[in-house]
């Protein structure tokens, strides 16, 4: 069944959750209604495209008491990153001191439509209200080093510009931003312009340095760093002139069943992250478990990258506080 009145759907009875799937501008009228219904709720990354809105959603969903709010970092549900998680937690990067994000995609971003109204609408992420490249896409990384470094950012440095599309666009195709993690320094890249290299994360630490694709991810260790001993039996493979321990997503269920992570199974992860995100968000509905991304979490994530969005529009620096990140 499907209908033009998003309305319709809280009214259901036989509908239980919602996906908000909508320009990011409209978030805040579809989940604060949605869980006044009592809907369980699954946004999308950004929850939000101003700190205000994102703000009432969080707190909304705080208070929900029974629902389920999950928001769309789906990064957080990935089983690579899940997986590599626990081996940074104990230490084998050493001390981070150089993070290095990219995505990079040769799109213009604008879609066709029959009429100059629903154009518009279409393209919404180019008009000036937009969360740009760093709230639209820049966040599921900002995320994913949050997590990895346990700090948010401190302060944002943020340069952009309409290097490519120059079609009458009000929002950069091109940001970069230097961020402050702690101690630890981030560059993150992000461009409609050109498709070279694609996306990854790079983690440069004293003792190892982490390369992490969405669906592969390989450990390099420096010289002088002490033996870990299970890295004598893992898979090598060639990164960037270095030899690098091929990092298995499924290694848990791979040694359970007997087989050897890297070289019996698969080294991606069985299923994409949307899915298992989908998946997760089911069985807290069902079982009654923390959602993978709560309204705490996807407030903080949404706030980080709002903040390097305005950075870069206004090619300034912004400082943050720990408060900041409070719902």
């Amino acid at each position: 069944e499907t209908t033009t009145d998003w309305r319709r759907l809280l009214e259901s009875p036989t509908v239980d959750a919602i996906v908000v799937a909508t320009p990011t501008p409209d978030h805040r009228e579809i989940a604060l209604a949605a869980l006044q219904a009592r809907k369980h709720v699954y946004c999308e990354a950004p929850i939000a495209a101003s700190i205000d809105d994102a703000r009432a959603i969080a707190a909304a969903a705080r208070s929900a008491t029974g629902l389920v709010f999950q928001a769309g970092l789906q990064g957080r549900s990935n089983p690579l990153y899940r997986h590599v998680l626990q081996f940074v937690k104990s230490g084998v990067l050493g001390d981070v001191a150089l993070v290095n994000v990219q995505w990079a995609k040769k799109d213009s971003w604008r879609r066709a439509a029959p009429t100059p109204e629903r154009e518009r609408a279409l393209n919404w992420r180019l008009d000036k209200a937009s969360p740009g490249l760093m709230g639209e896409i820049g966040i599921h990384q900002l995320d994913l080093v949050s997590q990895y470094l346990g700090v948010r950012p401190s302060a944002i440095v943020g340069s952009g510009g309409i290097t490519a599309w120059r079609d009458g666009r009000e929002t950069p195709d091109t940001a970069l931003c230097l961020i402050e993690f702690g101690k630890s320094r981030a560059t993150v890249r992000t461009t409609l312009a050109s498709s070279f290299g694609g996306a990854y994360t790079i983690f440069q630490g004293s003792n190892s340095s982490l390369l992490l694709k969405e669906s592969r991810g390989w450990l390099i260790k420096e010289a002088d760093s002490a033996l870990l001993g299970w890295e004598v039996y893992a898979r090598k493979e060639s990164v960037h002139d270095e030899t690098g321990i091929a990092m298995v997503a499924d290694a848990t269920k791979l040694l359970q069943a007997g087989k050897e992570p890297g070289k019996e199974g698969p080294l991606e992860p069985e299923k994409p992250a949307l899915v298992v995100a989908f998946e997760s968000f089911i069985n807290s509905i069902r079982t009654g478990a923390p959602s993978t991304c709560g309204p705490t979490e996807a407030y903080a994530a949404t706030v980080a990258a709002l903040k390097a969005n305005a950075a870069v529009v206004a090619n300034s620096r912004i400082e943050l506080r720990p408060e900041d990140y409070s719902v």
